[in-house]
C-alpha cells in the first residue's frame, strides 16, 4: 500500500506543476504575479495543500504527504510559469 501512495503522491505534484505552470503561463502573464513570483508561488502551493487536506482525509490510501506534494507541486509550477516555458528565462 505504501507504494500506491508513493507514485499517487508523485503523479499529483506532477499533475499540479504542470496544470500550475501552464495556467500561470497563459492566463496570468500580464498579472501582478509576475512582479511577486516567490509569494505568488507560496501562497498557491499553501492553497492548493489547504484545499486537498480535506480529501486526503477522506481517502485511505493517501495522507498528509500527498497534500503537501500536490502543493509543492502547484507552488513550483506557478513560480515557473512566471518566468516562461522551459529554456526561456527572461
Amino acid at each position: 500500500m505504501g507504494i500506491i501512495a508513493l507514485v499517487v503522491a508523485i503523479l499529483l505534484s506532477v499533475f499540479g506543476y504542470r496544470a500550475a505552470r501552464n495556467f500561470t503561463f497563459r492566463r496570468l502573464r500580464y498579472t501582478a504575479v509576475g512582479s511577486h513570483p516567490a509569494f505568488s508561488g507560496i501562497a498557491a502551493g499553501m492553497g492548493a495543500a489547504l484545499l486537498a487536506s480535506p480529501f486526503v482525509a477522506i481517502l485511505p490510501i493517501v495522507g498528509a504527504g500527498t497534500a503537501i506534494a500536490l502543493g509543492a507541486g502547484v507552488g513550483t509550477g506557478v513560480v515557473a510559469g512566471t518566468r516562461g516555458r522551459l529554456g526561456d528565462d527572461d
